[in-house]
């Protein structure tokens, strides 16, 4: 994309403040200096340029203002009236190829050489210019090939001094500069990858419409304005308003015109046709909104919204759905290529009868994908806007006799979504590995004339919004499976400066999958095993690890950073772990409370103090900065039943035992088994088991534990106090190896707590694998693998194997690429082997834990095959094959768990073995491997990964 730039000079020259921009300033030197010399800086402006790009100067002068405390001087001039000398100190010139004299004379005299942005789409230019005028030494130039490529030009000087896109949305903080250099390079940029780039507010009840209604008493242009500025500076053109209480060209009728003139293309969503939206179609419609029964009125109430618009820039919504983002059970194939045939008639005799002229695009979305699969076609001047299944997950994506269609596709997707399972609305849950992945598929699959993205209130969604956007500006530059880590890098030095981006950057990547686990709103107190593998008591120290590491670098930042900070990174970290806290919490005190421990009192306290918490982190969100973003926060997401959201937050139910004085001590193993026989320890796995030995009554019990001389417990003696934070004892055993018996074994260890004599088994497996064996072992009847721990993979000239990190729920994922490669055909194409060890004879299951994928190909369905040793390898096609706008069987359970997972049965014997796993489709993406030879205990994420030696 950036087409031209000098490397040795850029080489030499400090970074600075943009994201993945290449450098135009400097702050230590450079060939004009711009700001610190004394001298009053000038911004030069066409007074006949588009009214957008003299707005967008006026933010550069301010933003100048905002870093070194001087604004610009602008003047708006025409070349043949102006003053010979404009300006006499340092000098920025700024305009439109054919709208800004000035820039054309400089064209014509030679001066500057646009050929290679010249009728090119939203493309500037930017370089130092020797005379650009009488009287005036240099000057920076930005020339635009259209509107949006000059605002452009003009926003990209404004982040490289340090003004953040998200510096009002966001509060992000400038850093103060006493200078400030153009560098003496040329820079052109542009076209976008992407064409039409941009979001859709939505969803937008309680959090954004009551902080609207308070702050701007509704959707009017006075809000909308702060929204079209942020778009543009992250490089977007492309808007669906609010839909839902509110109508965009009818609250405030310069909503319209505003967007034109800043140089936003309106859109509407999915289910609003030519600019009509759903509370216009129920309150201005004669008749009902049924195409079958009111076709007639239908067709005028349309053919007004297009001549409301007709002098807008606009990317009409072609289609019909039913009322409120409803299928209509009236429409069918034939009925709806009727619809789309009459819009394309107001079209033309309204706006343009040359219909390959106006943006159009149909939005094959939930059963509307159905009319396409039987079928129905649109004209190709109609940009197919394939969907994702409101949880990221592309559902389609052009086939090869699809991508010559004049008007190309694009996609529809999810940061927000209200509906089946849940809804999730409430703060930042999106993997920003796997928007790159499937971003990354829809880009290599030549989806790229639309890119909209469903971002509900906007504001928790900062980051996902910033990255999507950047990749749908200059996917070249996000090519690479770890291109999302050199984003976030990026990212925080802009937001907050190079000596904590690297932690920043880890702690927002950390977040992600964190949070991807599993929606919000989706949790509860059964999601986390509180008995199996330590899982509970892991995710909530890797939430209060996250937690406490935002907390430091927000405490050592400037106090003029830390609202940014805390919006984007602290408040998120805080609030899941607050979250989790409360349902961890509340699953011990479950368990206890049936135990009759005293211990359960405690858990519930702490889930009280946590739902507490909750409600006042919330109030300290809406507080800041003088109550800026109050309501912000409104949104309810605790205590869901279903789909919907809960009218407020509720307290999970919390459990009580009744108070004893006289009942004996309690004994509970680890895996919860009631006959107390804990799971099997090995060498090659948990170095310890536990029990726990807890009160019952307010009496206090001493303990003490007797085992054979090659367990150790720790400790072994003790003191159970009631109440008190010593009401439970957790006991940890291991096994001194070389002095216990070799191979299978099992030693009773007796537990006596007061008058409980307990006797707990703990089985224990001594056996080693055979010398030189390297690779996987089996312990407690399970191997389990993170996929990027291969041994070994193979390559083809077509495809080969490529780690996306932190793309999963524990550790990475493993993929075919490129993703453009043909369907590979096992045992021969690329393939990744597990060098293993088992101790078990036995029929093994081995699932696969993949990415909640769906079949984007229907004739290409994800598929993948795995094979231990020589055997035929075994076919997993894990996605089952539907009709488009159907979702398949697996589809809730794989949303929910934020993953797939598929089993196949393999016979082993005791030994080495080599697992083989082959991807036969791009877009498989394995993130787990989980042999089960017996052993296999319950869990969310599965048991950790198994020891290589």
């Amino acid at each position: 994309m950036i087409t031209s730039y000098i490397w040795a000079i850029l080489a030499l020259v400090p970074c600075t403040l943009s994201l993945g921009q290449v450098p135009i300033i400097s702050f230590s030197s450079g060939g004009l200096q711009l700001a610190g010399s004394g001298s009053q800086t000038t911004l030069i402006l066409s007074s006949a340029d588009y009214k957008g790009v003299q707005r967008a100067g006026a933010d550069l002068s301010a933003d100048f203002g905002r870093v070194t405390g001087k604004s610009l001087t602008i003047k708006n001039i025409d070349l043949a009236t102006t003053d010979p000398s404009p300006a006499t100190g340092p000098t920025i010139i700024v305009g439109t190829i054919g709208k800004s004299k000035l820039i054309d004379s400089l064209i014509s005299s030679g001066k500057i050489d646009v050929s290679k942005i010249r009728g090119k789409w939203e493309s500037f230019q930017s370089q130092l210019v020797v005379n650009p005028m009488s009287g005036l030494a240099s000057a920076l130039v930005i020339a635009g090939s259209d509107k949006r490529g000059s605002i452009y030009g003009i926003y990209d000087v404004s982040e490289q001094i340090g003004v953040s896109p998200w510096y009002w949305f966001a509060d992000v903080a400038t850093t103060p500069q006493s200078k400030i250099f153009a560098l003496d390079v040329t820079k052109t940029q542009g076209p976008p990858s992407v064409k039409y780039r941009g979001i859709f507010l939505n969803d937008e009840q309680p959090a954004l419409t009551n902080w609207v209604r308070e702050k701007y008493g509704g959707y009017n242009s006075r809000f909308y304005v702060n929204v079209f500025e942020l778009l543009l500076r992250l490089r977007a053109n492309y808007l669906w308003p609010t839909m839902w209480d509110s109508m965009f060209n009818v609250d405030d009728t310069n909503n319209p015109i505003l967007a034109d003139e800043y140089g936003i293309v309106m859109g509407t969503s999915h289910t609003e046709p030519l600019t009509r939206s759903t509370k216009e179609q129920s309150r201005y419609m004669s008749g009902n909104w049924d195409w079958a029964s009111n076709k007639q009125n239908v067709i005028r109430f349309l053919t007004d919204g297009a001549k409301r618009s007709k002098q807008t820039e606009v990317l009409y919504t072609m289609g019909m759905r039913g009322n409120g983002d409803e299928a209509s059970p009236t429409l069918t194939e034939k009925s709806l290529e009727d619809v789309i045939k009459s819009q394309q008639a107001i079209l033309s005799s309204t706006i343009n009868s040359n219909l390959s002229a106006i943006p159009q695009m149909w939005c094959l979305y939930k059963e509307v994908g159905g009319y396409y699969q039987n079928g129905l076609r649109a004209p190709d001047d109609i940009t197919l806007l394939w969907s994702d299944d409101n949880n990221g997950n592309l559902q389609r994506l052009p086939i090869p006799s699809e991508v010559k269609r004049s008007a190309g596709a694009g996609v529809y997707y999810h940061f927000d979504y209200v509906g089946s399972p849940r809804n999730y609305k409430w703060i930042n849950t999106i993997s920003l590995e796997k928007t790159w992945e499937q971003m990354h598929l829809a880009y290599e699959k030549e989806a790229r004339e639309i890119w909209v993205v469903n971002v509900g209130d906007l504001k928790p969604l900062e980051i996902p919004i910033s990255h999507f956007l950047d990749m749908a500006y200059d996917m070249t530059q996000y090519g690479e499976p770890k291109s999302t880590q050199t984003w976030l890098m990026q990212w925080a030095t802009r937001e907050f400066g190079s000596t904590v981006a690297s932690a920043t950057a880890s702690v927002v990547d950390r977040y992600g999958m964190y949070a991807n686990r599993r929606k919000y709103e989706l949790m509860d107190a059964s999601i986390y095993s509180v008995v199996n593998y330590d899982e509970a008591d892991t995710v909530l120290n890797q939430w209060r690890t996250l937690a406490t590491e935002a907390q430091a670098i927000h405490d050592s930042l400037s106090v003029a950073a830390q609202p940014s900070f805390f919006e984007m990174v602290l408040h998120p970290c805080k609030a899941a772990y607050i979250l989790h806290l409360l349902y961890v919490s509340t699953a011990k005190n479950n368990l206890y409370a049936s135990q009759g421990r005293v211990s359960a009192a405690s858990h519930g306290a702490t889930a009280v103090s946590a739902f507490a918490a909750d409600s006042a982190l919330a109030s300290t969100y809406h507080k800041l900065l003088g109550g800026k973003w109050n309501h912000m926060m409104d949104q309810t997401h605790i205590g869901y039943t279903y789909w919907q959201q809960p009218s407020s937050n509720n307290m999970p139910s919390l459990k009580w035992p009744a108070a004893n004085y006289q009942k004996p001590p309690g004994v509970f193993v680890e895996g919860g088994n009631s006959k107390y026989v804990l799971p099997t320890l090995s060498r090659y796995g948990s170095k310890s088991r536990w029990i726990d030995i807890y009160s019952t009554s307010n009496s206090s019990a001493a303990f003490n534990i007797v085992s054979d001389k090659w367990v150790r417990t720790t400790p072994s003696v003790g003191n159970l106090r009631a109440p008190g934070d010593t009401a439970d004892q957790r006991v940890l055993l291991s096994i001194d190896w070389e002095a216990a018996p070799s191979g299978k074994s099992t030693s009773k260890v007796k537990v006596v707590a007061g008058s409980t004599v307990v006797t707990v088994e703990i089985p224990f497996d001594n056996s080693k694998v055979a010398a030189g064996f390297s690779g996987f072992v089996e312990s407690d009847g399970v191997i389990s693998i993170e996929p990027e721990h291969y041994t070994s993979a193979t390559t083809s000239p077509t495809a080969s194997y490529g780690i996306i990190p932190m793309y999963g729920r524990t550790l990475s994922g493993v993929a075919l690429f490129p993703v453009t490669t043909i369907a590979q055909t096992p045992p021969s194409s690329p393939k990744l082997t597990y060098n293993i060890y088992t101790f078990t004879s036995t029929t093994a299951s081995i699932t696969l834990h993949l990415a909640p994928s769906l079949n984007f190909d229907p004739s290409r369905p994800l598929t993948y095959y795995v094979a231990v040793d020589g055997e035929t390898p075994v076919k997993a096609q894990y996605v089952p094959i539907t009709q488009l706008g159907t979702l398949p069987s697996t589809w809730t359970d794989s949303t929910r768990d934020a993953g797939c997972k598929f089993t196949t049965r393999h016979k082993v014997s005791a030994g080495a073995h080599v697992l083989n796993l082959w991807a036969a489709e791009p877009g498989v993406v394995f993130q787990k491997i989980v042999v089960d030879l017996g052993g296999l205990r319950s869990s969310y994420l599965g048991p950790p990964e198994s020891m290589r030696v």
